[in-house]
């Protein structure tokens, strides 16, 4: 009897800890912190096949938001991030050092795929024909929403991203320029594109001139842009800026009526 005793006390304790286990693992599924943002370096990527039969690369780094994993026929805006003249070469790595990636490596989540290219040469500009049809790829791969393109840019990026956005006006639903500037004679191009431009005041690098005046011209043409000026801020403007939430507020809110479809 006390043989049968024990073993029924036996399989109560085991059944006891059993369930203890279980519940345990419940509550750690349910305070689960929700999945870390994560950027993956795609290193070099065929981008385009020239008619010649030459691969044209680029490397870029790539930031899917968390719902994108999920949520089946959902498209998502998408934001191409240019770098400063800083981060150019062979290391993508360095594209890190500011900005989107920068917040991203950091574990913050945005809802929007965030692409971040390298430009190849330290010293020169964008090429924007090579940016365009990284977007192009970005549409074929991504469920993007062609009517939610952003381009935004800091120092030799911002430059990027003006010119770029004066270029391609009907592709873009914002621009957001940080410490730059660009081509004065065509910013009127940019009438129809909402923009947000930031700069320091006390940037000794980049005159806050060079932000004021295509931000004035395109006033005047009658555009929707408007100019933030930190007046204690050098030429690191945009750490403040992108770590501000209503940035990303007024940039989501932003949405081309008629999106310009792709020509493959």
């Amino acid at each position: 009897m006390s043989q049968f005793l024990s073993k029924l006390l036996l399989s109560v304790v085991c059944l006891s800890l059993m369930f203890a286990a279980s519940a345990a693992a419940q509550t750690d599924r349910e305070n689960q912190a929700p999945p870390a943002a994560s950027l993956k370096s795609e290193g070099n990527q065929i981008i385009r096949v020239q008619k010649q039969g030459t691969q044209e690369t680029l490397r870029y780094l790539f930031y899917s938001p968390v719902k994108a994993e999920s949520e089946a026929g959902e498209v998502f805006p998408l934001v191409l991030f240019l770098h400063g003249g800083g981060e150019g070469g062979d290391d993508i790595e360095k594209v890190k050092k500011h900005g989107l990636p920068k917040l991203i490596a950091a574990g913050k989540n945005f809802p929007f795929f965030v692409v971040s290219p390298q430009n190849p040469s330290e010293t020169q500009f964008w090429d924007d024909q090579q940016l365009m049809r990284l977007v192009d790829e970005m549409i074929r791969k991504h469920p993007i929403d062609e009517s939610r393109i952003y381009v935004t840019g800091l120092s030799r990026g911002a430059y990027g991203a003006w010119r770029l956005a004066i270029q391609n006006a009907d592709r873009f639903a914002a621009l957001v320029p940080i410490s730059g500037g660009g081509p004065l004679p065509y910013v009127k191009k940019l009438k129809s594109v909402p923009t947000w431009a930031f700069h320091g005041a006390k940037d000794k690098v980049i005159p806050v001139s060079e932000s004021q005046r295509l931000v004035d011209a395109l006033q005047k043409a009658g555009g929707n842009v408007k100019l933030t000026v930190y007046p204690d801020a050098g030429h690191d403007a945009w750490t403040q800026t992108y770590e501000n939430p209503k940035l990303y507020q007024w940039l989501l809110k932003q949405k081309r009526q008629r999106p310009v479809r792709r020509v493959d």
